[in-house]
């Protein structure tokens, strides 16, 4: 049994060109740490160590660190949810159930009123979807700003991640939402907080960030975990 995250992880080097979309033009660097951010229910990071010509994989519980603010209503944003939870998790804000705390605390903050049609979906369920949906439509400027929001987040937890590992092999964004909002990857939003890292900006400018678009990234990494795990028993029974 593996993580389904270190299987996601453990595929990235087999990845091809087709099954990944570029966010930027960097180029990356064979044989040098490589990161992983993958939001869906939750939030999972990882890391690829590249050691004696292989990689390892280094699983985390990165998502439940702490949320870090970067503007005033990410701010307002901490207090709100700090009230509800006391402490305030990464994932709270960069998760299926993270979009909908963004989108929840700005319409409660009288900022932006909510249109009937889509309260009327999102008490039907999977609320994350009909935000996304409208947000990529343009049909809400609420959901528009929470979605603005989440990608912000996003761009800056995977620059906190590229510093912490030094990954200059690349950062790949997988899990089940970043497929889906590809357009709006697309745009500054997220790079701009990737590389907003002060001293570090033009550093950070160098380090690629792939999409993973495959879906069956993670059963492509398992099948690769147990192909080694196979080879590894037939050698010690030789």
């Amino acid at each position: 049994m593996i993580n389904d995250l270190t299987a996601t992880a453990l595929a990235i080097p087999l990845l091809n060109s087709r099954e990944l979309f570029p966010l930027n033009k960097a180029k990356a660097l064979k044989g040098r740490n490589i990161g992983l951010v993958a939001p869906g229910t939750g939030l999972g990071e990882a890391l690829l160590i590249y050691q004696e010509g292989r990689y390892t994989t280094v699983s985390s519980e990165g998502g439940h660190v702490n949320f870090s603010p970067n503007n005033k209503d990410e701010v307002k944003l901490w207090h709100n949810l700090h009230k509800r939870f006391g402490h305030v998790s990464t994932e709270r804000v960069l998760s299926g159930p993270g979009l909908l705390n963004i989108y929840s605390w700005l319409k409660n903050s009288g900022q932006y009123k909510e249109p009937a049609w889509l309260a009327g979906k999102i008490k039907k369920g999977d609320p994350a979807r009909f935000i996304t949906e409208a947000a990529m439509n343009n049909k809400s400027p609420l959901c528009i700003k929470s979605l603005n929001m989440f990608v912000s987040i996003f761009g800056a937890v995977a620059g906190n991640l590229a510093l912490i590992g030094m990954t200059i092999g690349g950062v790949y964004l997988g899990g089940g939402i970043p497929p889906k909002i590809l357009n709006k990857l697309r745009e500054d939003i997220f790079m701009n907080a990737f590389t907003d890292k002060g001293r570090f900006k033009d550093f950070m400018k160098r380090i690629p960030v792939r999409v993973i678009l495959n879906d069956r990234t993670a059963l492509l990494g398992a099948a690769h975990c147990a192909f080694e795990m196979e080879g590894k028993q037939d050698r010690d029974f030789v």
